[in-house]
């Protein structure tokens, strides 16, 4: 672990002589300086250790510096009713994936994000462009203030990554009591090898019983600044999304999912912050998955499946130290030729904030474990150091 203990010296010198990080540049334009567009920068490196996977026999362990995310975002106004959000990525060769180590794709430079924003009042929002859907709380919370290091690595819905293209309605009624969602979008993008060219639906619902959580987007943690308890739920469809038999181009099946999610942050005075958060979530993908042979979207990874996470939080009073810890539990329809298969993920670590979410260090621990012997299916030990800023 010698060139483990240097590179955790050398990120906590980058640490702890880096200079507060402060807003991005913002521009005023137009009559009355109604129109605003700001620049920021959202960055996290990572040094990611895993036990196995590396060498001729895949036996050695694995070692890689990279970014996680290596963000520039652009964010403007134009009075209080219209805004945009655009938000440009550059992915690396990342060798070391959820649960195995390989040579990864190319580096590329991608737009993420490009959402037109139109605020009728509070209750009625209309978002149209490229954005996240409106689905899963994990994925609705900022990639910059998670509570663990991460979101889950086993959440993504099949076909599509974090964002997709389409339109959003949504809003908060009853004061931010209840907030709804109502999104069309683009699901699966590709015409020419599924039964139908169909639009995906989402709706989801939450109720906040304490303090409202009114954006669109959530956060993992408010660092004891908010008293929350959020009870969410939702459900997403697209019809004729694949085969069951791609040889034959029979057994066209529909995808549907549904989850239920709830969050939970409290300050104690004097004590510190609690934070719970949990979720179930199930993908359906019509058992294509015992075809003759399956569209390769139906299995794997992001394919059928089922599953909850559960984590929890302890942010100490009066110290910028937030202990963490998570459990994860998913069935596969299909994971690596293995059918029915089993992971159980635990992990936990802690965040050390110097200057909010925008100065962070964390670092997690992490074993993945699997129900049934396979070709890949030896259990992964993995420990990822990430140092991040916003600017």
């Amino acid at each position: 672990m010698t060139v483990f203990k240097a590179a955790v010296a050398a990120l906590t010198g980058m640490f702890l002589s880096a200079g507060p990080a402060v807003a991005g540049p913002a521009l005023e334009f137009g009559p009355e300086q109604q129109g605003t567009l700001q620049l920021d920068y959202k960055g996290q490196f990572q040094l990611r250790l895993r036990n196995t996977g590396a060498g001729p026999d895949g036996a050695g362990s694995a070692t890689e510096f990279g970014f996680r995310r290596d963000r520039v975002d652009l964010i403007g106004a134009w009075g209080e009713h219209l805004g945009l959000y655009v938000q440009t990525e550059f992915l690396e060769d990342n060798n070391v994936s959820p649960l195995s180590v390989g040579d990864g794709e190319a580096s590329s430079f991608q737009l993420i994000d490009a959402a037109m924003r139109f605020k009728l009042n509070d209750q009625l929002n209309v978002w149209v462009g490229k954005f996240k859907y409106g689905f899963t709380r994990e994925n609705l919370e900022a990639c910059e203030a998670p509570l663990t290091l991460d979101r889950s690595l086993f959440i993504r819905a099949p076909y599509v990554a974090t964002r997709d293209q389409g339109v959003s309605v949504w809003g908060n009624v009853l004061g931010g009591l209840i907030q709804y969602r109502l999104d069309a979008m683009n699901g699966r993008n590709d015409a020419t090898s599924s039964p139908r060219s169909q639009l995906r639906y989402s709706a989801r619902a939450h109720l906040s019983l304490l303090e409202p959580e009114s954006g669109y987007g959530y956060k993992g943690t408010y660092l004891g600044q908010k008293r929350v308890l959020t009870l969410g739920a939702a459900y997403q469809y697209e019809a004729g999304i694949a085969f069951a038999d791609t040889v034959g181009k029979t057994g066209s099946v529909d995808y549907d999912a549904w989850t239920v999610d709830a969050f939970l942050e409290y300050p104690v005075a004097g004590v510190g912050t609690f934070t719970a958060s949990g979720a179930y979530v199930r993908y359906e993908l019509g058992k294509a998955y015992q075809g003759a042979a399956p569209d390769a979207g139906t299995i794997g990874l992001n394919g059928e499946k089922n599953g909850w996470y559960a984590k929890a939080a302890y942010l100490l009073p009066g110290v910028p130290v937030q202990v963490f810890g998570r459990a994860e539990q998913w069935s596969f329809a299909q994971l690596d030729g293995v059918f029915d298969q089993q992971v159980d993920w635990y992990g936990g670590g802690f965040n050390y904030y110097a200057r909010g979410q925008d100065l962070k260090l964390t670092a997690e621990y992490s074993v993945a474990s699997f129900g049934k012997a396979g070709a890949s299916t030896k259990d992964v030990d993995t420990l990822i150091v990430q140092l991040q800023l916003v600017f």
